[in-house]
């Protein structure tokens, strides 16, 4: 992945579309793709959602 999105909106659909057809994790996700997992959860934690791997997605807190 070249950068993220700009809109967290975006990126919290991009990364659970991700999540859900290519990727077992998040921790797999960002290794094969080169994301910064700190900078996803601060973004996606600011818009009250955490990753929950039970579910393999970020949920709404």
């Amino acid at each position: 992945m070249e950068k993220l999105p700009a809109d967290d909106f975006i990126l919290l659909s991009l990364m659970n579309t991700k999540l859900r057809d290519e990727y077992s994790s998040f921790a797999e996700l960002c290794a094969c793709e080169g994301v910064a997992a700190d900078e996803v959860l601060a973004r996606l934690s600011a818009l009250g959602y955490e990753y929950a791997p039970e579910y393999n997605a970020f949920k709404r807190v």
